[in-house]
């Protein structure tokens, strides 16, 4: 079998660790190499990811101690920063460290492959801002990040001092990110905290879980009002995984409303009007990076959203 990839690839020959042992191959390979689950069953089959020499349906259970050969295709050109303007996007503060937006929904923090679509980094440059050059070149200057779906605070750094600064803040949990979400259901307790590891879905592409080994991810949530169907909670965040809120909603049976990915009544959805999940950055406070002053920004709820609730309220 001819290898599209193995012209312009990289090819890598090691043993299956034991921790994969019984794993489908086209997952093992995922795992291994940090490729989404369509690229390496893409991978598996060309034929370029062999097991003791032989070419193996994705199906294939891979024993530990075989021989896994694989050739990786030639990295992407990373996506470029293109100025643009990015309607709904707002700029709530400004200085020569950091620059704090409003994120309106549909945008995301900066590009990366397969987006097409506005993003934050895109916007600020179309308005004239300067960022900080540290990071690699697509998402320079971001130090945090919100999901396509999810509006509200984000903080840029403009100079490298700050990128620095609040890097570290981020990594060592010195940031206070407050979210309001509004979830199916009623929690129990209403008050609580979820400590469960998140790492990507083993069958989903895009979508991440409570999984064994994953990430250590801690949420605590608080429930501010309860309606008949659902609830308005105020959720804080110790780390910063991808999708943790919706995923540690979700693994508690009370996802976001609106959010269909990870559980979601669509009926429900459809009755508050929503197209994507109730889930709004509410408020981000930090040590200024320069002053060394607390700042506390506030985003109010866009207009779906607060729709939604008043709908839920009466």
């Amino acid at each position: 079998m001819t290898s599209a990839f193995a012209a312009g690839g990289d090819h890598r020959s090691l043993p299956v660790p034991d921790g994969l042992d019984g794993m489908r191959l086209d997952q093992a390979v995922s795992r291994l190499f940090g490729l989404s689950r369509t690229v390496a069953a893409a991978l598996v089959d060309a034929g370029d990811a062999l097991v003791d020499g032989a070419v193996r349906p994705n199906s294939y259970r891979v024993k530990a101690g075989s021989w896994l050969e694989v050739t990786l295709p030639a990295p992407a050109a990373p996506p470029t920063v293109v100025p643009q303007a990015v309607p709904g996007l707002r700029v709530v503060h400004a200085d020569d460290d950091i620059v704090v937006v409003d994120k309106p929904v549909g945008v995301a923090a900066h590009p990366s492959p397969g987006w097409t679509g506005p993003t934050v980094i895109g916007g600020l440059a179309g308005i004239g801002h300067r960022i900080s050059t540290s990071g690699a070149a697509e998402r320079q200057g971001v130090v945090h990040r919100l999901d396509v779906g999810t509006t509200g605070i984000m903080v840029v750094a403009k100079s490298e001092q700050a990128y620095t600064a609040l890097k570290r803040a981020f990594k060592y949990r010195e940031v206070e990110k407050r979210y309001h979400a509004v979830v199916q259901g009623h929690l129990d307790p209403l008050r609580g905290t979820v400590d469960a590891p998140i790492d990507r879905h083993p069958h989903h592409d895009y979508r991440w879980a409570v999984v064994s080994g994953g990430k250590p991810s801690v949420t605590h949530y608080d429930t501010l009002e309860a309606f008949p169907a659902a609830s308005l909670l105020d959720v804080t965040l110790e780390t910063g995984r991808t999708h943790q809120i919706r995923v540690h909603l979700s693994t508690l049976r009370h996802p976001c409303v609106g959010d269909l990915t990870y559980g979601a009544d669509p009926t429900l959805s459809a009755r508050l009007g929503l197209s994507r999940q109730w889930l709004h950055a509410r408020s981000l406070s930090f040590r200024h990076p320069r002053s060394g002053d607390e700042v506390t920004f506030v985003s109010e709820y866009p207009d779906d959203l607060a729709r939604a609730l008043a709908i839920l309220r009466d």
